[in-house]
């Protein structure tokens, strides 16, 4: 028979996860939390997952979401354990990833009268959250020790049967509300949401009896968008003579090829795209900073590439430089796209379309005449090809740097693999480099953290059916090497190790180098390597030190899925910024 926990808060709880259906739960160990923790192990239609460390846990989490785009569950106990869930939350909300957090509570009374593991957990999330609920307590649980308590204000003492009723009936009610809204925020906002659930011991009782409760399902509403309202836009864009589409990141399959390849033959329009859009384009510009650089070094009229519409698609942009650009050469109108919301990251939107990307340009293409013929594309394309081509020739003299690793890495990679990158300089040099098509790849550019890069991948590992290699710097890996800690990670996982002793991100940004507090508060210089740290989880390890056969070895290291991989590589120093300034600098030679 299907078992249930006997507290109904925690059994409700349950069973309209189940009808909203939500698969995935991640459980971090705890007493309180043991009637959510019994009632998703005993539930058929859950999947289970036990992590310790929470910020792992809710990273872990958030992989796995990242690849449903569906809820996945986050349970833990009382007191600081919820706080470490906050990076997790603060990237999905960010990120547009659908998160719900099941924070186990003690009772309101209880709270802040000196007993332990007992935090203010009420709204802790509330200015990074779609929705949260703070639930009310059973009283038909437990119920001679709540009216022994003199703090406590929901049953007088010596209340009668019937009291108890009336009060539990109006607490259930009021619960079942609010887990139905705040579950339905995470679905149709599709980001992170809380359910804070006070619960008495004795916490492990379960039962066969199914309290009553009514059948849930989510209300979606069908999206649309008005001819009426576009017709104005719609002429606007078809009689502008100079557009910039960007796209941001994305998903793979959210964007229509066909609707790609009508914005690549607009002869009026040039398409940019990062690796974190998951779009090939056929004609367009994909590494954008190998246009922006070379455009901060030189002096020249930027009128006549500067756009007089910009077209914005998708989430976060890597490139500060686009940025820079864009912040300092405003565009006539700037236009985002996104069925949720829109950032002003150029300082000048004046639209925001709450609609998919694919209506919108469906609305936008559809039954249109355009007379306009403009060599905007070709013009843009051209300055964009000349710097590119002056940069490959640099790249064929690269020496040993974390430059050469990515282009070797992009060179041998099998095509149908899901790359997750950590932040910092990782993400930033797989923009300047091509990738084969089919690849897909994912970043934690919501809040572009690097606390939590290695449990999103072994999260997104349990989803995502392709073998899955991390990309990581060493600072980021060190930093979670807790979300190796676990034990879901597949076979078929592996991670590459750039260990360049430090941040080589501040090697990168403007500031004194090479000086004591430098070394000691920017960069971080340490000499570890992560020998021992696979060691202890039981993953195949080797270690490369230069150039010599790196391509031949990277391309071993894809060929055996027995069990998981990390090749770390140790790159130099003082070498690797330098490098990356050069090949900049070639382009204007």
């Amino acid at each position: 028979m299907q078992k249930y926990p006997s507290i109904p808060i925690a059994q409700t709880v349950v069973r309209i996860c189940s009808s909203f259906n939500i698969q995935r739960v991640v459980i971090c160990p705890g007493s309180r939390n043991a009637p959510l923790t019994n009632g998703f192990v005993s539930h058929p239609n859950f999947i289970t997952y036990s992590i310790v460390d929470e910020r792992a846990a809710a990273f872990f989490a958030l992989g796995m979401a990242q690849q449903l785009n569906h809820p996945v569950a986050l349970v833990c106990t009382s007191g600081s354990a919820i706080l470490n869930f906050y990076p997790a939350i603060a990237e999905a909300y960010y990120s547009n990833i659908p998160l719900v957090v099941l924070s186990a509570d003690r009772m309101p009374h209880n709270i802040d009268i000196g007993d332990g593991q007992t935090i203010r957990q009420e709204n802790i999330f509330s200015s990074h959250i779609e929705a949260q609920a703070s639930l009310l307590p059973d009283v038909i649980h437990a119920t001679s020790t709540l009216i022994a308590n003199p703090l406590q204000t929901f049953l007088t003492n010596g209340a009668k049967q019937k009291v108890v009723e009336d009060v539990q009936y109006k607490h259930q009610q009021h619960n079942e509300k609010e887990i139905v809204r705040v579950l339905s925020a995470a679905i149709l906002r599709n980001g992170p949401v809380h359910l804070n659930i006070p619960m008495e011991e004795p916490l492990y009782g379960m039962t066969e009896t199914e309290f009553p409760l009514k059948d849930y399902s989510l209300q979606r509403k069908e999206e649309s968008i008005s001819e009426n309202e576009m017709s104005t836009f719609k002429s606007l864009w078809h009689a502008a003579p100079k557009k910039w589409v960007i796209i941001g990141q994305l998903a793979p399959n959210q964007l229509d090829e066909d609707w790609v390849n009508q914005l690549c033959d607009d002869s009026s329009v040039v398409v940019f795209t990062e690796t974190t859009s998951n779009t090939f384009i056929k004609k367009g510009i994909a590494s954008i900073d190998t246009l922006m650089a070379p455009l901060e070094q030189i002096e020249t009229d930027l009128k006549s590439i500067t756009p007089s519409i910009l077209l914005t698609i998708g989430g976060m942009v890597v490139s500060k430089k686009i940025k820079a650009f864009l912040r300092k050469n405003h565009p006539e109108q700037h236009w985002h796209v996104d069925p949720k919301k829109a950032y002003n990251t150029y300082y000048c939107l004046n639209q925001h379309f709450k609609c998919s990307p694919n209506a919108f340009l469906k609305s936008i293409y559809t039954n249109f005449s355009s007379n306009i013929n403009s060599s905007f594309q070709t013009t843009v394309l051209t300055i964009y090809n000349k710097f590119k081509d002056r940069g490959q020739e640099y790249l064929k003299t690269l020496p040993f740097s974390d430059f050469y690793v990515f282009k070797t890495l992009s060179e041998v990679i099998p095509p149908s693999y899901h790359l997750q990158v950590s932040n910092s300089s990782s993400i930033r040099y797989t923009q300047l480099l091509n990738w084969p098509k089919g690849i897909q790849i994912f970043s934690n550019r919501g809040t572009s953290g690097i606390d939590g890069s290695t449990s999103t991948a072994v999260g997104a590992a349990q989803i995502n059916a392709l073998p899955t290699l991390l990309v990581t710097g060493d600072l980021s890996f060190f930093y979670d090497c807790n979300g190796l800690w676990n034990n879901h990670i597949p076979s078929n996982f592996k991670i590459i190790l750039i260990n360049n002793n430090g941040g080589g991100i501040f090697r990168i940004l403007p500031g004194e180098k090479d000086t004591p507090i430098f070394d000691t508060y920017f960069e971080t210089l340490h000499h570890r390597n992560a020998k021992y740290i696979a060691k202890t989880f039981d993953i195949d390890y080797q270690i490369i030190r230069s150039k010599w056969r790196l391509k031949e070895k990277l391309t071993r290291f894809f060929a055996n899925d027995k069990r998981p991989k990390l090749i770390e590589i140790e790159t130099p120093r003082q070498l690797n910024d330098q490098v990356l300034f050069n090949y900049f600098k070639s382009m204007t030679n």
